[in-house]
């Protein structure tokens, strides 16, 4: 199983990220683990300057802006 981590504070662009990766998940019929991460110490930890940022199994895969479905489902498959 997958572990996903959304790093983001919570502003639109992160939630949208989080609806986009769970349709993903869903589309693709697949079992993750989804964490959001909203602490800004625990955020910094990952060297990022802007969120959000998708990280898939303890790797970043996309930062700074918001994943498309398509592209999430892309990284997963």
């Amino acid at each position: 199983m997958k572990t996903i981590k959304i790093l983001g504070t919570g502003c639109p662009k992160c939630k949208q990220t989080e609806a986009n990766v769970k349709e993903a998940i869903s589309q693709l019929g697949i079992e993750a683990h989804i964490i959001k991460v909203e602490d800004i110490q625990d955020i910094m930890a990952y060297n990022v300057l802007s969120t959000p940022v998708l990280v898939i199994d303890e790797q970043i895969k996309i930062k700074g802006k918001v994943a498309t479905v398509e592209e999430v489902k892309n990284i997963l498959i």
